[in-house]
């Protein structure tokens, strides 16, 4: 016991020369420095997808705002109050927190802290179309998707490249709407083209919430069953179990589809069959509500508190251009041309319907 005091005086001696000889970090409390906090939900900030997809917009807003930025993994749901008070404790200006799961936490704590900004991504707030102005929250905006566009769009490719008339979706729970709307939006884009396709879909409803993005193994089996069966075009949506599946297909020989961010340069493994992604403009959307934020501060602009909507889209062919034909290219273009303009809807629901 003695020899564990002492060793550990030791180390926090050490610490304290290390701390006091090396740069100071940033007092985040003063107001001519900026500093925008991210927390993950239960998912690491590589995750080559979401995750990752937001820190990159965090990044942006150091490298073109001057931000000091700095992020913390969630591994337990029951910290998330807990991460997200440590960069409130650290006077931080902007707190991002990513994901559906986190959404609650982060009403709650724009309402206990209402000096500092939080952006929701992922996170529909209700409170903003209801009729009751005294639960509003001018420091809370919500960066959402039409993620069943983005599904519609790869839906609709994938029923055109099928050549088996099989293709196939793995995806994390269906429980979180987002991604309810991907692979609802998959289904109804390829039944747009043609109604006969045969589509097998999986959601990872097997499984705790802590684990449901984070398995690929399970994605990666999923995906090769579908393969066994005849179907030559999978859609891997829901992080690291995504993942697994895109990967696995890619392996196979067949047809991969990413989801969230280009995922041709994030999956390197994969790259030579991703045909595209589903794409959330993640990236540009944080960075525009992280200005928005430091504007609001300023006094030169208005925070958009309340649902703020990026835009969603699908990835270059990349690799596989040659492959896909000139009449495929230019129905693609006009699916999205009438999604953008309202005039074709995917008629998904927003959320799973209860049972």
């Amino acid at each position: 016991m003695k020899i564990s005091r002492v060793l550990l005086a030791v180390l926090l001696t050490m610490a304290l020369i290390l701390s006091a000889c090396g740069p100071q970090a940033p007092d985040c409390s003063k107001p001519e420095v900026f500093c925008v906090g991210l927390v993950t939900d239960v998912g690491k900030i590589d995750d080559k997808s979401f995750n990752q997809s937001t820190w990159d917009g965090v990044k942006q807003a150091e490298k073109e705002l001057g931000a000091i930025v700095n992020y913390i993994e969630t591994t337990d749901a029951k910290d998330y109050d807990k991460n997200i008070a440590t960069f409130v404790d650290a006077g931080y200006d902007v707190i991002v927190t990513v994901g559906f799961g986190l959404g609650e936490a982060s009403i709650a704590a724009a309402k206990k802290y209402p000096n500092v900004y939080f952006i929701g991504v992922d996170q529909f707030q209700a409170w903003a179309v209801d009729d009751d102005p005294t639960n509003d929250l001018p420091n809370l905006a919500g960066l959402i998707f039409p993620e069943d566009q983005a599904g519609f769009l790869v839906g609709a490719l994938a029923a055109m490249m099928t050549k088996t008339g099989k293709i196939g979706g793995v995806f994390g729970t269906d429980a979180v709407p987002p991604v309810w709307r991907f692979g609802e939006g998959y289904r109804a884009g390829a039944l747009y083209i043609n109604p006969n396709v045969e589509i097998f879909i999986v959601y990872h409803n097997d499984v705790g919430f802590d684990k449901t993005f984070t398995d690929p193994e399970w994605g990666a089996q999923t995906a090769n069953s579908m393969v066994d069966k005849g179907v030559d075009v999978i859609f891997g949506g829901g992080g690291k179990t995504g993942n697994g599946a895109v990967i696995a297909a890619a392996q196979r020989g067949i047809y991969a589809i990413g989801v969230d961010t280009d995922q041709y340069y994030t999956l390197p493994e994969a790259a030579s069959r991703l045909l595209t992604s589903a794409m959330k403009l993640l990236t540009p959307g944080t960075f525009e509500l992280i200005k928005f934020a430091k504007d609001d501060q300023a006094g030169v602009g208005a925070f958009p508190a309340g649902n703020y909507l990026g835009k969603c889209g699908y990835a270059p062919f990349h690799e596989l251009e040659n492959e896909v034909p000139a009449e495929v290219k230019a129905k693609m273009e006009e699916i999205n041309r009438m999604l953008l303009d309202g005039t074709l809807q995917t008629n998904v629901l927003p959320a799973k319907p209860s049972e």
